[in-house]
């Protein structure tokens, strides 16, 4: 029987460019008085600063800090060092594994679809990318890696909001959402950002995959009933009050969203995806979906990062539920027409 989700260490993947303010975060993670056990992969201990005061006990590769949580860095490999913290005694509450701020945050993610003893023991809970308000715009110009990492979030903490004006800090929004109009935003200063907006967040629960509708930048609901049937490159802009479309679409990566109320056949989706995944993978940073196959009582539901996939049937639909296939793409240069024509092969007719 598999292991129930509920018992596995949930891990969440922390990125962002040098200077973004991510060791601000660490460090509230590693001496605020939160009543959690975390434990923190860092590639460097002097790269992020940590206090020394703060430290009270160490063994080689592992640091104790005085608020029960460890410190430890990832000069072996990840899966290596993931052993060895699901041997510690008293586990903890959740890890999270800070990448350094060139890094691609995907062969991190996927170590979680792909190490079976890792499988076993953690999940993947969320990618969280702290980005720079006044820098994010240069650096989506001369730094892929940072597109990437606004591409491949479920969370965005955009810091030093007190920085920028009202309509930089829009102008950056629509950039963002231009690359990703899925992540939850949260604006800050400090990164002051409740641990909960970014610890915990299950966005790689196959149970909690419904919630890829597209976040609008209007602080309602995060729902945008119009906008599906075109791209995701204007957003609502009502930061300048007189809520003007900003036409925006980031050259290089997209957001492709899909879906059908009719049902899909099964024998013809699932080659198609699998074919899709093996030939523009690279292209892919995450996809997710839920489906509604003819001729089948429960819903299905997937996600990837790159070429690895996993899915599988959840639960029934519900009397009175929307039995509608849904699916996200998120990445560069996909071929959106040709995603668009198979996915139409694949409803039945």
């Amino acid at each position: 029987m598999p292991e129930l989700t509920s018992q596995k260490i949930p891990v969440t993947v922390l990125t962002g460019y040098l200077g973004a303010g991510k060791t601000t975060l660490l460090n509230r993670i590693l001496s605020e008085n939160h009543g959690k056990k975390y434990a923190v992969i860092v590639n460097e201990f002097g790269e992020i600063g940590i206090d020394n005061d703060l430290i009270i006990g160490a063994d080689e590769e592992v640091f104790e800090m005085n608020n029960g949580c460890i410190c430890c860095t990832v000069r072996g490999d990840l899966v290596r060092i993931l052993d060895g913290l699901m041997k510690r005694k008293g586990k903890f509450d959740a890890i999270i594994v800070e990448t350094t701020g060139l890094a691609d945050p995907a062969p991190v993610a996927q170590t979680f679809f792909v190490d079976e003893d890792v499988q076993k023991n953690a999940r993947l809970d969320a990618v969280v990318t702290v980005a720079d308000a006044k820098w994010l715009s240069d650096r989506l110009k001369d730094a892929p890696e940072a597109k990437n990492q606004i591409a491949f979030a479920d969370v965005i903490v955009l810091n030093k909001t007190d920085l920028v004006s009202k309509a930089e800090l829009a102008e950056v929004e629509a950039r963002i959402r231009a690359i990703n109009p899925y992540a939850k935003l949260h604006r800050t200063e400090r990164c002051q950002v409740a641990l909960s907006d970014v610890l915990e967040r299950g966005a790689f629960d196959l149970d909690r995959i419904l919630e890829i509708e597209p976040e609008f930048l209007d602080g309602g609901d995060g729902h945008d009933h119009h906008d599906h049937d075109h791209h995701h490159d204007h957003h609502h802009d009502h930061g300048d009050g007189h809520g003007g479309l900003k036409h925006y679409h980031d050259e290089d990566m997209q957001s492709l969203s899909l879906r059908s109320d009719k049902p899909l056949d099964a024998t013809k989706f699932m080659p198609w995806l699998q074919d899709l995944v093996a030939s523009e993978g690279q292209k892919i940073l995450r996809s997710k979906g839920i489906l509604s196959f003819s001729d089948d009582d429960d819903r299905y539901v997937f996600q990837g990062v790159h070429m690895m996939l996993e899915g599988d049937h959840q639960r029934a639909w519900k009397d009175g539920e929307a039995r509608q296939s849904r699916l996200v793409f998120i990445g560069r240069e996909l071929p959106e027409q040709m995603i668009r024509d198979g996915f139409e092969r694949c409803i039945t007719t």
